[in-house]
């Protein structure tokens, strides 16, 4: 209906759908508030006709931001994951408006990452969160189709046999990080994750010392990956231990709150190049120990991950007879059957060795089993032998009779 001044500020009014609409502009100047009005009408047009604000689409690195950041509740683990695809997602597609971004886009970067290689799964992770960004702002569904996933090997790892575990044994012992082989036995032995062992505390390693080493002792897993992991006591083998007291020796001024492997650094002292630990974090786990693991695997020539080391732990549990499957649950920390037949994937001796033992069959039992036989396919008038029937009782099909003497002499020739 028009603009008018009130004081030093402009106002304006307007009609719509029967209702008076008196709002200020918040300026003094006529032409802004003219504006100002038209702007109100059209907003409220917009509105009772239901039609949104279109947005301006974002480039790729503004959308992986925002995407990144509305990923609240999610564990430590999932995010550092999640940034780092976006890191290498931004890297590509950074000044690209994110719809721009189509199905070659797609199968280019998958060629890129195995020429880089990256593996299958790898690299499905990454289109994974490609697909996550691209949904938010509903642009994935016209790709849906034409995605082309590659192929993931679904096995669950291998059991070391001893002669390679011995091998490796020998290569983390001569490796040139100390840490390696406590971290070796310890994942080997008790069955931890990496990421069990490393957030492994002192408070939570209950030992025995004797004669200034560990004689016995065993550790709670205080944080782990599923909550029937969490808080299982696991005893510590005495290979365990031995490593344990050269390790700890090596840290004497660790607190109870300090982590078993804390970060640390690695230098090397005179003419024998000794290695020397030193700027040790107490408050901080290790980060990692690729590089050493990768040049123990080289040195004694094998090919493994270090998830094998858990799949051997369980593995063994699981060959031996004496080991109900709630024992090896309440050390391994599973929580289903199906976990656990993921897991249980014996070898072929211990294959063998069961169905070789349904062959023993107790000759007292095939006796029974044979008096049983018997019994059943005899007529009821007696028993089967040499081809007669022998009566006993005078029944026509069964034995019925208080009689001590019948009943003594029948149990007497059928034993």
């Amino acid at each position: 209906m028009g603009v008018y001044k009130r004081g030093q500020t402009y106002w304006y009014k307007l009609l719509f759908q029967g209702q008076l609409i008196r709002e200020s502009a918040k300026t003094n100047s006529k032409t802004v508030a003219r504006e100002a009005e038209r702007a109100r009408r059209r907003d409220l047009e917009l509105g009772v006709n239901r039609i949104g604000k279109r947005a301006r689409t974002p480039l790729f690195a503004i959308a992986a931001k925002e995407w990144i950041e509305a990923k609240v509740g999610k564990s430590e683990s999932t995010l550092r994951n999640y940034r780092q695809y976006v890191e290498s997602l931004t890297s590509e597609f950074r000044d690209r408006l994110i719809c721009d971004i189509d199905i070659a886009d797609i199968r280019a970067l998958q060629r890129k990452r195995l020429t880089q290689g990256l593996g299958h799964r790898s690299v499905n992770y990454e289109i994974v969160v490609l697909r996550q960004i691209l949904k938010t702002f509903r642009l994935w569904h016209n790709l849906s189709e034409d995605v082309d996933w590659l192929r993931e090997k679904h096995d669950v790892g291998k059991a070391l046999l001893h002669e390679d575990e011995e091998r490796l044994y020998a290569a983390c012992a001569a490796s040139r990080s100390p840490v390696l082989l406590p971290l070796f036995v310890l994942c080997l032995d008790a069955g931890l994750r990496a990421s069990e062992a490393k957030t492994l505390r002192r408070r939570e390693l209950n030992l025995e010392w004797r004669d200034g080493v560990v004689a016995r002792g065993e550790l709670v897993v205080a944080k782990s990956k599923t909550d029937a992991g969490t808080g299982r006591k696991i005893p510590l083998t005495r290979r365990a231990c031995s490593v344990l007291t050269l390790w700890l020796s090596r840290l004497p001024q660790a607190d109870p709150e300090a982590f078993v492997f804390p970060s640390h650094q690695i230098g090397f002292a005179g003419d024998a190049r000794s290695p020397l630990v030193y700027a040790v974090d107490f408050k901080r786990p290790l980060s990692e120990w690729k590089s050493s693991w990768y040049s123990a695997l080289r040195q004694a020539g094998l090919k493994c991950r270090w998830h094998d080391l858990r799949h051997t732990f369980i593995t063994r549990l699981l060959e031996n007879p004496n080991n109900s499957e709630e024992t090896v649950r309440a050390l391994a920390g599973h929580v289903s059957r199906k976990m656990m037949e993921h897991y249980s994937h014996i070898r072929q001796k211990a294959k063998e060795a069961a169905i070789a033992g349904l062959e023993e069959v107790d000759t007292t039992v095939e006796m029974t089993r044979g008096w049983a036989q018997n019994w059943a396919q005899s007529d009821g008038e007696g028993r089967v032998e040499g081809g007669k029937v022998l009566d006993f009782s005078g029944a026509t099909r069964r034995i019925r009779t208080d009689d001590l003497l019948i009943t003594n002499q029948l149990l007497y020739q059928l034993s």
